[in-house]
């Protein structure tokens, strides 16, 4: 099992990029100061590194009383299944259990349902499911 140690800084933006760019999520062509921009409207924040490099991250967004919405939980495929998730995603649900959030949420990427599961995440009712706007055309 690879050593990785985790910080509660922001990465910087070019460590965020190449680590989200593993995750086909968005265009590669988007900038560091794209994710500058998306890294400053954190809440909380996690990151995971080995030997100096960003491995993992997640951070949250919230209004500090009610909500807490998990926006990002990345890995590098390399370091998946390992526990780097696992570090990650226990010590940002922390940081909202500590500021006595209880309502914790996020969307699942594909493939990782069975993940958030086991660290105690379950669907929403298939009558009062997530939602996503999706414009017209």
């Amino acid at each position: 099992m690879p050593q990785f140690e985790l910080f509660s800084e922001l990465p910087t933006a070019d460590a965020f990029k190449a680590l989200y760019d593993t995750t086909g999520w968005g265009p590669t062509s988007r900038d560091a100061a794209f994710y500058q921009a998306a890294l400053a409207g954190s809440w909380r924040a996690r990151a995971a590194y080995a030997e100096g490099q960003l491995v993992g991250f997640v951070r949250a967004i919230s209004d500090g009383h009610l909500h807490a919405f998990i926006t990002e939980m990345i890995v590098r495929p390399e370091f998946q299944g390992q526990g780097v998730g696992a570090a990650l995603l226990g010590a940002i649900i922390a940081d909202c259990q500590a500021a006595g959030l209880s309502d914790i949420q996020l969307f699942c990427a594909k493939g990782k349902l069975a993940f958030y599961r086991r660290h105690g995440f379950v669907s929403r009712p298939d009558d009062a499911p997530g939602m996503q706007f999706k414009p017209a055309g």
